[in-house]
This record gives structure tokens, C-alpha cells and sequence, in this order.
């Protein structure tokens, strides 16, 4: 078998060392604060055929091209909180992107019709998403230092080491429960780092769809994956 190549991530909040093998097929090892690198190997070595599985699974871990996108013309349609909306594009008051029945995209963009797509729905996220994060942190009775919105393909979320959580712009195409689901999802890590029966019970307890809201995502996640 060939090297298996990994990232280790140390945190002094992790109490035991995880691993995970995600999207993109990189493998992260969380590991606590002290542990020696001659330990990670040992644990690598130990799960080896568990990891060259993982890595190579045929149908999760597949090779395939980030879908290209629609094209913003009119007739086509795109995906906002769960559902896809006509494109009209024609001239609008704002000069810029216009959501009501449908999205008005305004000719004077006619080169960038993608990008100013996008800037809309990374300001929607903001919106919906950041508010969200406070109420639910709030229920759960957490603080985090920061949240953010950011461009990332392989990840609907992250809680980082510091205490800052990140959520993908793309989620604002999902419905508001996967939406939700992602939040408390990331929120719970701050109670709990790792995923253990704890993490999960503190996870259903705020997000009784969370199954359906995994299940939504694994059939949907490509089409989130588009640009726009």
C-alpha cells in the first residue's frame, strides 16, 4: 500500500484523537493538544485498510468535476432556501440583482451575470445565516469569537480550535432546516469537540430533522456545489 498522506489539527479541548476523511478525500487527524506525532502514526497504521476504503469509496469519494454551472440567461432557473426560481433577465431599478417571484438579473451585467449571482447570495447568507448562529448559540448556551460567511467547496461548516465557526455561502440554496441542521451541527462543537453520543444527542435535541437534513444534503450537495 502506498503512504496515506494526512493533516493533523491539535486542539487543547479535544480530550481523544479522531479521524476524518472528507469530500476532497484529504484525511484529518484531530488529535488532543499533546499528542506526539509517533502516536498519529501509530493510529494511521492501525486504520490503514479503514483508510485506503474510505479514501477510495466509489460512490461518496468518486472523482467528478465541479458541476459548471447554469447559464444566466433567461428561462433557466436557480435554487434559493430549498427552492429554484425563474430568471428573467431585463433592466432593473436597483441596477443590480432583484429577488421577488423570480430573479431579475439586470442586462447592464450582461459579462458578469455569475458574479453579481453570487455577491447576492453570499449578502443573503449573511442575512439569514449570521442571526441564526446567534439565536441557536444562545439556546445552547454558548459563545462563539466569531462567525463568518466563506467560499468553500468541501465543507458546510467548521468550528475551529479558536472558537470561530464557518459557514458555506452555497447553503443559502438549501432549505432552512438543512440550513439549521449545519448550524447546530458546528454550535454543538463548542459544547462537545468531538462526535461522540453526547455531541449527537445535543444535535438532535435542537435539529429533529437532522437525519433528513444529512440525507438532503448527500442527494443535493453537487447541485449546492454550482457557482450559482
Amino acid at each position: 500500500m502506498k503512504d496515506l498522506k494526512y493533516e493533523v489539527v491539535r486542539s487543547a479541548r479535544r480530550k481523544k484523537l479522531t479521524i476524518t476523511v472528507e469530500r476532497d478525500r484529504t484525511i484529518v487527524i484531530h488529535a488532543p493538544e499533546s499528542t506526539s506525532d509517533e502516536k498519529i502514526r501509530q493510529v494511521v497504521d492501525s486504520k490503514r485498510q479503514w483508510l485506503f476504503e474510505k479514501v477510495n469509496h466509489a460512490q461518496k469519494y468518486e472523482d467528478r468535476p465541479h458541476p459548471p454551472g447554469k447559464e444566466i440567461v433567461t428561462g433557466e432557473s436557480v435554487p434559493y432556501l430549498g427552492r429554484d426560481y425563474r430568471v428573467v433577465v431585463q433592466e432593473t431599478p436597483s441596477g443590480g440583482v432583484e429577488f421577488g417571484k423570480h430573479f431579475s438579473i439586470p442586462k447592464a451585467q450582461q459579462e458578469k451575470r455569475r458574479k453579481v449571482l453570487k455577491e447576492w447570495y453570499i449578502a443573503r447568507a449573511r442575512e439569514t445565516m449570521l442571526p441564526r448562529a446567534e439565536r441557536y448559540a444562545n439556546e445552547l448556551g454558548v459563545t462563539f469569537r466569531e462567525v463568518k460567511i466563506v467560499d468553500n467547496r468541501y465543507r458546510w461548516g467548521s468550528c475551529t480550535v479558536k472558537d470561530c465557526v464557518n459557514f458555506n455561502w452555497r447553503l443559502v440554496k438549501a432549505p432552512m432546516f438543512v440550513i439549521d441542521y449545519v448550524i447546530i451541527h458546528e454550535l454543538a462543537h463548542l459544547l462537545e469537540a468531538n462526535h461522540t453520543p453526547r455531541f449527537w444527542n445535543i444535535v438532535r435535541a435542537k435539529a429533529p430533522k437532522g437525519e433528513q437534513a444529512k440525507a438532503w444534503l448527500k442527494e443535493h450537495g453537487q447541485i449546492l456545489e454550482e457557482e450559482v
